[in-house]
């Protein structure tokens, strides 16, 4: 019963990448063979977003579709099982093709992956194309998108741009087909190369978020096995005592965020040298109540002063991706800078 009601709720698209992951890779490659580009896409971008599919489902499934087959066990889609399965289908220049614009922004069409994608960040690499091809975009996305693009642009630029579209007629289809090529090409391939994550990034995050006891057992056992792997990690991972680098306007914007009593069993831990960082960029008078409930705290579990200083790392983080202070990648003299 479980498997025909995640059966009815099942689209088209998610039922093929089920049945295409079910198919595996030597039933599966002549099907793939007979897709075109968008249908691959669209199957692909599905199959990779798939998370894990019961085994009554899929026996539901292939008893709707091909008349009593069944699986046997279970599925996970992920964007590593269905590269590795197109790999053994198609050739890799298309896999990898395929493969960016999926872990890129979602949508069928360019236009739909483009009204997907940060203002920002779009805003940022069209300022840097002709005018003319950047009305030809406005003018495929959706107005709302296209108004807070338009916005970040630099005035004359926009204004510039916004007269092509005035003056734009029909665009003719070998124009709107070579716009999306060298979309495709320059921005949404690279666009997809950073948005994915690299395995010592995600481990870096888990480890700072780990108590300093689990964070330095794992570590130590990682060197053991693997240090180069380990040292990596440990480059990646932005941790209490890294706030040291914060500028005195970064600390102020911190310390505006922060909880009180959570900074006081924070620093309860702290160097003496990010201690006095934090005491300087506060007035005389909020310094000295600081060290006085500091002093008042007596002993502190060590767990408590973790949770404190993660929580700071974590408003730090915030505020990076707010844009009011920029985390830089915490590799040699790199700093966390205003």
């Amino acid at each position: 019963m479980a498997g025909r009601d995640e059966l009815r709720s099942l689209t088209g698209p998610q039922k093929a990448a089920i049945i295409m992951l079910a198919l595996g890779e030597e039933h599966g490659a002549p099907i793939w063979n007979l897709l075109d580009d968008e249908e691959i896409r669209e199957v692909s971008q599905t199959m990779a977003n798939l998370g894990s599919i019961s085994s009554e489902t899929i026996e539901q499934l292939f008893i709707e579709f091909t008349n009593q087959m069944s699986s046997t066990g279970s599925l996970v889609g992920s964007f590593d099982s269905t590269e590795r399965l197109l790999l053994k289908a198609l050739p890799e220049d298309r896999v990898n093709q395929i493969m960016e614009e999926i872990r890129g922004p979602a949508g069928r069409t360019m236009w739909d992956k483009l009204g997907n994608v940060n203002e920002t960040v779009l805003a940022n690499y069209l300022k840097n194309e002709y005018p003319q091809t950047v009305a030809v975009v406005l003018s495929k996305i959706r107005s709302e998108h296209a108004a807070r693009v338009l916005a970040a642009l630099p005035e004359d630029f926009a204004v510039e741009v916004v007269m092509r579209m005035l003056r734009m007629e029909s665009v003719q289809k070998e124009i709107l087909e070579k716009v999306e090529q060298t979309l495709r090409v320059e921005f949404m391939s690279n666009l997809a190369r950073t948005n994915r994550r690299d395995s010592h990034e995600v481990i870096a995050e888990i480890f700072n978020n780990l108590d300093r006891n689990a964070e330095s057992r794992f570590l130590v056992a990682m060197e053991e096995r693997n240090r180069d792997a380990a040292e990596r990690i440990k480059a990646l991972m932005f941790t209490f005592e890294d706030l040291i680098k914060l500028d005195p306007s970064a600390v102020q914007t911190l310390l505006r965020q922060v909880d009180k009593d959570k900074l006081a069993v924070a620093l309860k831990g702290a160097s003496e040298q990010l201690r006095d960082l934090f005491f300087s960029n506060m007035s005389e008078r909020a310094a000295k109540i600081l060290r006085e409930d500091m002093e008042a705290k007596g002993p502190v579990r060590l767990r408590e002063v973790d949770e404190a200083q993660m929580q700071m790392v974590q408003v730090a983080k915030e505020l990076a991706a707010k844009g009011e202070i920029v985390l830089a990648d915490n590799k040699g003299d790199d700093e966390l800078v205003y």
